[in-house]
């Protein structure tokens, strides 16, 4: 193709935005045949797919992801030079955009961003969760200015990755107050047998935890395996099992979820890494962040 309909690309950017196309058309005041007609038409334009079915929702292709990339940012600039021409202040913040591997707690990737909020100079911040190998893969696509990881990225498809090491931290157990009474005596012995929510067997914290296990001669009993920590943290606050989670915000986690801590395990570490493209460092808000993670943070 050699010119972009930005009316289709408008399309399909809402429809990714809005998680949908049903929710799409209600904002956009339009028949649901009329926004999928068009989105046909820019794929078949654009000669790729842009979406796949994964049961009765669209996932994006890779071709969607970089496609999304690019409109997000066109559609921003759009509504910045909207405001600008309307008299409002824009504030022209410095743009931090961070890819964040769906792995890392939470809570964790919060207190790393923290000092780009506390900075003289405004910033505004981009987050984009997904895989960790992923996102260094899109990291020039997206003008990503840093990963943040649980683990060290390797170079793919002819990116460099330069690993900045943020710092490590020992886990906790923790678990609903009827739930921690009853496991705290005794810990670690006590877990044996335990009810867990563990991580997914391809994160390095349920590497890590597995091996301490056997060291211990503890078998849980294990009643699910979730992906993403803060649907660990979730389940854990219903009741559904103990789970482990970073002790450097073992705080907030009790406080937020209204569980306890069990106990610590000093023999495993959470490890957290700042990935970037260049191994010199130039942007303002990156190196706020990776001075404070490893001055203060951890």
């Amino acid at each position: 193709m050699e010119r972009i309909n930005y009316q289709h690309l408008y399309y399909f950017w809402n429809v990714v935005k809005e998680d949908g196309i049903t929710r799409a058309c209600e904002k956009l005041h339009l028949a649901q045949p009329t926004i999928s007609g068009q989105l046909a038409v820019f794929e078949q334009a654009i000669g790729e797919k842009l979406f796949y079915k994964n049961g009765r929702k669209l996932e994006l292709t890779d071709t969607g992801r970089v496609v999304f990339g690019y409109a997000d940012e066109i559609f921003s600039l759009g509504q910045e030079l909207t405001n600008t021409l309307k008299g409002r202040p824009t504030g022209r913040a410095l743009r931090l955009v961070v890819g964040v591997a769906d792995a890392l707690p939470k809570l964790v990737v919060y207190r790393l961003i923290k000092p780009a909020f506390a900075m003289e100079d405004p910033v505004q911040v981009l987050c984009y969760e997904d895989k960790a190998e992923r996102l260094l893969a899109d990291i020039a696509v997206k003008g990503l200015d840093l990963v943040l990881s649980d683990v060290p990225l390797t170079p793919v498809n002819g990116v460099n990755a330069f690993n900045h090491f943020l710092g490590e931290c020992p886990v906790a157990v923790f678990g609903t107050p009827l739930l921690a009474k009853k496991y705290r005596p005794d810990f670690p012995r006590s877990l044996n047998g335990a009810p867990f929510l563990l991580p997914t067997g391809n994160t390095a914290l349920r590497r890590s935890l597995d091996q301490w296990f056997d060291v211990q001669g503890i078998i849980p009993n294990i009643q699910a395996e979730i992906e993403d920590s803060a649907l660990v943290k979730t389940f854990g606050s219903g009741g559904a099992g103990l789970f482990v989670a970073s002790a450097t915000v073992e705080a907030e986690i009790q406080r937020q979820y209204d569980v306890e801590m069990v106990g610590r395990i000093e023999d495993v570490h959470e490890r957290f890494y700042a990935v970037t493209v260049q191994r010199k460092l130039e942007h303002s808000a990156v190196t706020a962040i990776l001075d404070n993670a490893r001055e203060r943070l951890f």
